[in-house]
């Protein structure tokens, strides 16, 4: 945090009278020591209007209420740091900053330092005074000067706003440089895009319930009833405490009336003053984001992120409009200042982005290198197996994919598609997607894939939180568009009828694009640390994450795929995994999708990958790859008894064999394995974070055996450039142990790689979180920190990540994995983690699947089993005695319950990984005497 005093921080008020009068018996999180009146000399300002009936005279002094922390701090002999100066909306109060101002005091024996917090009730709000004129935004701004300045409030300054009183403390902040240290936002808009209504429940506001915000407590019990969770019944009578009379409502309605609904509005050319100002504030700044509040939405936050381009950005999915009720946000405060402390050297500023575009970083080629070097070659690029055009099979050359790719980029550049715009992808894996995909990378666009495996509201979550301003799709995809209010201009894969167009709001096709660019040239190439894909995350063990990668990042990612496996021109891969069909342009092999639906991996038949194997060996005279999920795995296994001689004959070419995105059991791989005999059985470990991060072979398997006591799978040795490090747990299951690659210690994984993810987008505390702990992490720099092990040797351009996966390395330097740190139980005994078991449970005759799960109490969780059999039960029910028994001998500690369902629940996207959190919450359920449905 840079400095800006000015003024002593922690200079008290001169001129105060008696505390408020709160309600007897206090309020719920507030200490009435903070509560005080301060008598603030008014600026005269032009502008200011008389409700009707007030009368009008000079100025005169107002009385303000302010919660103010200062003075707590000089009675402990502490110094605060500096002081967030924090204002509420409407209708709310000071009371808003409670968690803030307890945070800040707390904060004094941390590395962090103390905070004073100055928490205003605006003027006719809260318990400050009702004066009886009306405030526009410019009278507000300089009334917020007048209380610092009776305050003597100098810097450094951080303030802190939520709602309309967002753009009041910026107003302060672009009129107070000087004294200015940060800016914190929560909720707020600067800006109301021109061709965008003003959201549906302040318009209500401004006309049906505009007379009744004052005449009734309406709009206030509308903003409560905004909580996610609801709010207590105590913090409700806290917010309403100083509006119980229409009287005491009167700034409401004042407030709802200085909405600029047109440029002829009073307050509308200061917002437009202060919207412009936020451009130029050079200090951090911080945006915290509710995504589910009805009236700020995410075009609001894409508004501020464009006028605060270095800001760092959290949006608490689930949370709404009340973002300090629904989510931890003054820990978020605290845990940004701190990294900002006086007493830490700023880091030096990142080059700006696409400052050159022709060095690429550790020489590497871009993405599009392939297409450029193969635009003169008929061999086969890409084969669809069954497209969506009507069945049967496209062919898709080098020559013409080339062509395709450069006509797209043309077109989407000279529809207005710029470097760094982003651009939402809802096509199926296939030509049209790899075309749109690589044109884009080649102008600089940014690509946002989502699987639509993540359902209507895991994609709606998704593209909202992404803010595409393109979004390119097929007609089913562009309706889900239209009727979810996706953001974006729209695109069609295909030429619509005009009435279809107009209804899915389509401006332009794929073939008006390509003509849209005839004749014009591309733009220069984006730089390697140009921003260059958001791929959202399976949302298996929470809401979708998306993970951001520059170009360097993906050209790394590109290269040690190649590198590991020996993938390149003369390769054909077969993509049974949707992330290598996209990957095949950038490596030069030829891609075919197979006959199969994309979103259900367990579609993929053993006929279907025979076929696409024979279409991958035509014309290629290297190694023939299939990659697979694993449900895709267990599917062809089950299917294989449909093969045919052909199909054996098309199989016998496979040379490797890799199935990626969950671990696969050993009687798995190896099933598949026989259907491939001249392949070599490949494992790769990784996640959207970091997709290639160890490998192991179906005989590297064999020979590491079960893993000891403490079991797992095998997931084998780090692949070329990769660095695995373990964080160990502590008694309550939390990895909190420093880097360390001993051998047997079960901790977090957390690796470091070239490929590894740049960023997640918009969610600073969670990436942050990622790297805690690590070289890159929090802490790494600060004078006197321990450097974490593991900073030593690591490939040029490695980045840190922190997996949410526990595991180990043992004595030969292979990593095994144990489960997700989520899902750790801490028992009686100490964390179990739940692969190993689930693997020894597996081995029982008679059991398909297991999960291992933990019920009641952290600290004295039960060890519950719950079980697929080989032949599948009816419904769920406890396992038989004699099962129960094995499985209980199997897993070799107390097991509190085994239950044996049809089917173990699992993620949306691989259809592989087991649900653990919801299965732990059905047998918590079950085991409670609650009803035996599926889980």
């Amino acid at each position: 945090m840079r400095p800006a005093a000015t003024r002593p921080a922690g200079r008290l008020p001169r001129p105060t009278t008696a505390p408020a009068r709160l309600p007897p018996g206090g309020l719920p999180g507030l200490d009435p020591a903070w509560s005080r009146l301060v008598a603030v000399p008014e600026t005269p300002l032009d502008g200011s209007l008389a409700l009707p009936g007030a009368a009008s005279g000079p100025a005169a002094d107002r009385t303000w209420h302010v919660l103010d922390t200062g003075p707590l701090l000089a009675a402990r002999g502490l110094t605060p740091v500096g002081t967030l100066l924090c204002v509420h909306g409407n209708p709310t109060w000071s009371y808003l900053w409670r968690g803030l101002a307890t945070a800040g005091l707390g904060a004094g024996g941390t590395r962090t330092g103390a905070w004073r917090v100055v928490a205003v009730d605006q003027l006719e709000m809260g318990y400050s005074e009702r004066t009886g004129t009306h405030r526009t935004l410019r009278r507000r701004v300089r009334d917020l000067a007048d209380l610092t300045d009776a305050l003597g409030l100098g810097g450094p300054v951080v303030t802190v706003g939520h709602d309309w009183g967002g753009v009041v403390s910026l107003g302060w902040a672009v009129d107070h440089p000087d004294a200015l240290a940060g800016v914190v936002l929560l909720d707020t808009a600067v800006h109301q895009p021109a061709d965008r209504p003003i959201p549906l429940p302040l318009r209500a506001a401004l006309g049906v319930l505009g007379p009744s915000t004052v005449a009734t407590p309406a709009f206030l019990e509308t903003t409560l009833a905004l909580a996610h969770p609801p709010l207590p019944d105590d913090v409700k009578d806290a917010y309403r405490a100083p509006y119980r009379t229409a009287g005491r409502r009167s700034g409401i309605g004042a407030f709802v009336a200085d909405i600029p609904v047109g440029p002829g509005h009073p307050s509308a050319s200061e917002l437009d003053r202060i919207a412009d100002g936020v451009r130029d504030l050079d200090v951090p700044a911080l945006l915290l984001w509710g995504p589910r509040d009805p009236v700020f939405d995410e075009t609001h936050l894409g508004d501020l992120c464009g006028r605060l381009p270095r800001a760092q950005v959290h949006r608490f999915e689930g949370a709404g409009h009340l973002l300090p009720e629904d989510a931890d946000t003054a820990g978020a405060v605290m845990t940004w200042l701190a990294d900002r402390h006086d007493d830490v050297p700023a880091a030096a500023p990142a080059p700006p982005r696409g400052a050159d575009a022709r060095t690429p970083a550790g020489g590497r080629a871009p993405m599009w290198h392939h297409l450029d070097e193969l635009a003169d070659d008929d061999s086969t690029a890409l084969v669809e197996m069954a497209p969506a055009t009507g069945g049967g099979v496209r062919t898709v050359t080098w020559r013409l994919l080339a062509r395709r790719v450069r006509e797209l980029a043309c077109g989407l550049h000279a529809a207005g598609v710029r470097r760094g715009d982003r651009v939402s992808l809802l096509v199926p894996p296939g030509a049209d997607l790899t075309a749109t995909l690589y044109a884009c990378l080649r102008i600089g666009a940014v690509v946002v894939v989502a699987d639509a495996g993540l359902g209507a509201r895991g994609l709606t979550r998704a593209v909202r939180g992404a803010q595409p301003a393109v979004v390119v799709g097929e007609r089913r995809g562009l309706a889900a568009a239209r009727a979810l209010r996706w953001p974006g201009r729209r695109v069609s894969t295909t030429t619509l009828p005009p009435a279809t167009a107009a209804a899915l709001g389509v401006e332009l096709s794929l073939p008006d694009v390509v003509d849209l660019g005839a004749g014009t040239g591309l733009p220069p190439a984006p730089a390697p640390d140009d921003l260059a894909a958001v791929l959202f995350t399976s949302g298996s063990t929470g809401p979708a994450k998306g993970v951001v990668y520059t170009h360097a990042q993906l050209a790394a990612m590109r290269d040690a795929l190649a590198a590991q496996y020996g993938l390149g021109v003369g390769t054909g891969i077969v993509a049974g995994f949707a992330p290598f069909a996209l990957l095949g342009p950038a490596l030069g092999c030829c891609s075919v999708t197979p006959d199969m639906d994309v979103t259900a991996p367990r579609t993929l038949t053993a006929r279907a990958v025979a076929a696409a194997a024979d279409a991958a060996a035509v014309g290629v005279d290297g190694t023939t790859v299939v990659f697979l999920s694993p449900a895709a795995v267990a599917n062809v296994v089950a299917t294989s008894g449909e093969l045919t001689a052909d199909d054996e004959r098309a199989l016998a070419r496979v040379r490797l064999l890799l199935s990626a995105g969950a671990p696969v059991a050993e009687r798995l791989l190896a099933a598949v394995g026989d259907l491939v005999p001249r392949a070599v059985p490949h494992t790769p470990y990784g996640m959207t974070e970091g997709l290639l991060l160890t490998d192991v072979t179906l005989e590297e398997i064999r020979a590491a055996g079960p893993g000891g006591a403490a079991g797992g799978a095998c997931v084998g040795r780090p692949a070329a450039g990769v660095t695995v490090r373990i964080s160990a747990l502590d008694a309550d299951g939390r990895a909190t142990g420093p880097l360390t690659a001993a051998p047997d210690v079960t901790g977090e994984v957390v690796v470091a790689a070239p490929h590894v993810k740049d960023h997640y987008d918009r969610l600073w505390l969670t990436d942050r979180d990622s790297r805690r702990g690590t070289p890159d992490g929090d802490g790494a720099t600060r004078p006197g920190a321990t450097r974490p092990a593991g900073a030593e040797d690591l490939v040029p351009g490695a980045r840190w990540h922190r997996t949410g996966d526990v595991g180990r390395l043992d004595a030969d330097g292979r990593l095994w994995i144990e489960g997700r740190l989520a899902h750790v139980l801490v028992t009686a005994d100490g964390p179990v983690t739940p692969v190993g078991p689930e693997r020894r449970a597996e081995s029982v005759p008679g059991v398909r699947r297991a999960g291992v799960v933990g019920v009641g109490p952290r600290g004295t969780q039960q060890v519950v089993v719950v079980v697929e059999t080989q032949v599948g039960a009816r419904r769920p029910a406890l396992a038989a005695p004699a099962l129960t028994a094995a499985v209980r001998t199997a897993v070799g500690r107390d097991v509190a319950a085994v239950l044996v369902v049809p089917d173990l629940p699992t993620d949306v996207r691989h259809n592989s990984k087991i649900d653990r959190a919801r299965l732990a919450a059905w047998a918590d359920r079950v085991l409670a005497g609650g009803r035996m449905g599926r889980p």
